[in-house]
């Protein structure tokens, strides 16, 4: 996979100039003021047996979401260890949902306690019931009530995102000083907004190669992933709702939760990643608002960035940084 973006002197410095709505604050503020005035609780049922983990505590939970819908996840923890411990809330990339809880033992393995939240629609456990107006799809997710930010589908999941952060409070044995939101692609893109929404209940972030950033720019440019669905879907209406579609996106793009963010943030990047390209990463990154950020890059990593060389790099930054549990 060859280089098709900027090079790394141009992408230290690249600050595209692209204004968030005058009213994002206030959307985003209302939308989550909406979402927490649903009663509900979080509930969480014990299931370790049932997946025959001998190492590992399993939860299966349910949090009150958007529109006060229960959202799954799994909370894992080291068995026989006393909390209260450092949570990773982790977000999933494009088309998956949580899995299973063997898809998810790094965290519990290096001592932490890991939420790991279902993508609504996306995943089997979540159900998308809301699906905006009828606007015709291009396919998945990314035009899905693309009409108006109040319809636009990733509104609803950001909003089931943030939502997680909250229902730390409500589980037994977490650490609520020490959230960390983590995830890759779609999930490093959710980190980033929950970052910027959450305010001061994020400790720490770890967006690793993030989707949902400049997205006009990543429309342009790519040819892989699911940024060609907004162009497939501009190509059928593109002489009445280029406008339009890119300004119902700027209410959901990173750039903008970036700088609302001020939690320490590890990102990395990968210079020939054909799905998210360099350069909407570092759009984002350079307008974080923190001032702790850092970012890894592997010059040769495609979308996956650097396998399984990040994990160790994350875990190092987090002990540095005084996140990681006890020994």
């Amino acid at each position: 996979m060859p280089l098709t973006d900027f090079g790394i002197e141009e992408l230290v410095a690249y600050r595209p100039q692209s204004p968030a709505p005058r009213d994002f604050d206030a959307f985003w503020s209302r939308t989550l003021a909406e979402a927490r005035s649903y009663e509900g609780t979080v509930k969480s049922e014990r299931v370790t047996s049932v997946h025959l983990l001998h190492t590992v505590e399993v939860d299966d939970v349910r949090f009150p979401g958007w529109n006060g819908e229960p959202v799954a996840a799994w909370l894992l923890r080291p068995r026989g260890v006393d909390g209260p411990l450092p949570v990773v809330v982790t977000y999933i990339g494009y088309s998956g949902g949580r899995g299973l809880p063997t898809d998810h033992l790094f965290w519990s393995a290096a001592g932490y306690a890991q939420l790991v939240v279902d993508s609504r629609g996306q995943g089997h456990d979540t159900p998308d019931r809301t699906e905006g107006d009828g606007t015709q799809w291009a396919g998945g997710f990314m035009t899905r009530g693309i009409d108006s930010p109040e319809n636009y589908y990733y509104r609803r999941l950001i909003t089931d995102c943030v939502r997680a952060v909250d229902a730390v409070v409500e589980l037994p044995g977490l650490d609520t000083r020490r959230v960390v939101v983590a995830g890759g692609s779609q999930g490093g893109g959710l980190a980033l907004a929950v970052a910027g929404l959450a305010g001061d209940r994020v400790a720490a972030a770890l967006p690793d190669v993030p989707f949902l950033c400049h997205f006009r720019r990543a429309a342009q440019i790519t040819g892989e992933g699911p940024y060609p669905e907004i162009v497939e879907y501009l190509r059928r209406h593109s002489r009445d709702r280029v406008e339009q579609t890119f300004a119902t996106l700027d209410y959901f793009d990173g750039v903008h939760f970036a700088q609302r963010a001020t939690a320490p943030a590890l990102f990395s990047v990968g210079l020939m990643d054909p799905i998210c390209p360099p350069s909407t990463v570092y759009a984002a990154y350079n307008r974080y608002q923190g001032l702790d950020r850092t970012m890894t890059v592997w010059p040769f990593g495609d979308h996956g960035g650097g396998c399984g060389s990040n994990p160790p790099v994350q875990l190092s930054w987090l002990r540095e940084r005084g996140f990681a549990p006890e020994l």
